[in-house]
């Protein structure tokens, strides 16, 4: 349950609820998106490598529910054997960058701010990433974990 809890957070963190809503849960999303203006793929037979510009000079190929690199796609298709970008390999391409982080048994524990501080340079929403991007707070993402039903230490 804690695990899942945690990818919901980590979604809720990397695209908001709002456009979670306004989109197939964020799982078909592009970066740069907004509730207002979603950027939407079709089709998860691969990552959707556009690259998008999104001003002062910084542009991105990350889609996703989190937010996903292509160039880190490849390497985690590979490895983990995966046939898709569909919702199941995103999930568990996010499982697999959090194991390699060494942060699953804290999130098993429910040690959430240790786990988040495992994690955040893969997502620079989370508090302390250093990406020079919207950083959300400890508390916001205790509050998205705790609604998807992670417990705490």
């Amino acid at each position: 349950m804690n695990r899942m809890a945690f990818l919901d957070m980590v979604a809720a963190s990397e695209i908001g609820p709002a456009l979670l809503a306004a989109s197939d849960n964020g799982y078909n999303v592009l970066v740069g998106s907004t509730a207002a203006r979603p950027k939407l793929f079709v089709g998860y037979l691969d990552h959707p490598r556009v690259m998008v510009d999104l001003g002062n000079g910084l542009r991105s190929t990350a889609a996703g529910r989190y937010q996903l690199l292509s160039r880190y796609f490849d390497y985690y298709k590979n490895l983990l054997k995966l046939a898709d970008f569909g919702h199941a390999s995103q999930d568990a391409i996010a499982l697999q960058q959090i194991k390699e982080r060494g942060a699953l048994p804290d999130i098993d524990a429910g040690d959430l701010e240790t786990a988040i501080r495992k994690v955040r340079n893969i997502w620079a929403s989370m508090p302390g990433a250093g990406y020079g991007q919207h950083e959300n707070t400890l508390a916001r993402l205790e509050g998205y974990y705790r609604d998807a039903g992670g417990s705490l230490a």
